[in-house]
């Protein structure tokens, strides 16, 4: 067997944190990354690896090789990149993540026009609005708007959203408008992932209004909806009111009071080598992006 797979199986199991998430990144079976790792094991004649039914752990000697092991095969990479990058057209794979309704209105319909400009490219968009190990799931590039990102990746920042409190007209016709963010406690608030604690600005600082409603989902398309249905409000980042959600019946209330606002940043996982592709759709994303999302938010105000 080759000694650079079984080295890069290897590399790949301890920063990937287990075999399955190994292959998924290397395109190999679960059973060929086992075999490539065993075989390395055999050959040095030492267990580097302590392998349990969920978990899988470095040894001290797979500690110890993993460290002067990793950086050589970086560089390695690094290498091949910058060959790579300056001979030929950008080509390979590139595992993209974001939030699914942000995901939807503004990542992919950028994706034909990067697609045309490079055929050999592969893209790989995976919308979930869960949070994702990126280094456990593949992922080369994540989209997320939030106040604070993990210390351990990298982080392009874009551009800033602010958040926004809405309903629907029909809702507020039924239902008065909220005045104050006080207001809201006897309203129908809809919950996106259990955050039921909407902060607001007021002239002796911020604080905290504890929402409650009869509807509450983990995903932003389902509050969206809801809201556009009349049931009751919400509160989003304006982004993901952008694109197809500029509907005129959706309006912006409380304005005054809100103050706060959300990066949107383009993040690596922490790792030492960031193949050329993966630079390279990074400026077009944020490029993109920042152009995109620099228009105002279409939506009226509050109603009288």
């Amino acid at each position: 067997m080759d000694k650079f797979q079984e080295l890069t199986a290897f590399v790949a199991v301890v920063d990937a944190g287990g075999f399955s998430a190994a292959a998924r990144r290397l395109g190999d079976s679960q059973s060929g990354i086992s075999k490539s790792v065993g075989a390395l094991e055999q050959r040095l004649g030492v267990k580097l690896l302590q392998r349990s039914t969920r978990v899988v752990n470095l040894t001290d000697a797979g500690r110890s090789y993993y460290q002067r092991m990793k950086p050589l095969l970086d560089e390695v990479a690094q290498a091949d990149s910058e060959l790579v990058s300056s001979t030929a057209e950008l080509s390979g794979l590139v595992r993209i993540a974001a939030s699914a309704t942000f995901g939807r209105l503004h990542v992919l319909p950028l994706l034909p026009k990067l697609l045309a400009m490079h055929p050999k490219l592969k893209l790989d968009l995976q919308l979930t609005d869960g949070v994702q190990d990126l280094l456990a799931e593949g992922i080369d590039i994540a989209i997320r708007i939030s106040p604070a990102v993990s210390p351990d990746a990298v982080v392009r920042r874009v551009t800033t959203t602010s958040l926004v409190c809405v309903g629907s007209r029909n809702y507020f016709a039924q239902h008065g408008t909220p005045k104050t963010p006080q207001d809201l406690i006897h309203h129908n608030c809809l919950i996106f992932n259990g955050m039921d604690q909407w902060i607001f600005d007021s002239p002796r600082g911020r604080h905290i209004v504890r929402v409650s409603g009869n509807l509450a989902s983990n995903t932003v398309e389902t509050i969206l909806s809801a809201v556009q249905a009349g049931v009751g409000i919400g509160m989003f980042n304006a982004a993901s009111l952008a694109g197809d959600r500029r509907d005129p019946d959706i309006v912006r209330v409380l304005d005054d009071f809100i103050g706060e606002t959300r990066d949107l940043g383009l993040i690596w996982p922490n790792r030492k080598f960031i193949p050329a592709r993966v630079r390279q759709v990074t400026e077009f994303l944020a490029t993109e992006l920042s152009c995109r999302l620099s228009p105002a938010v279409g939506m009226t105000g509050a109603p009288a």
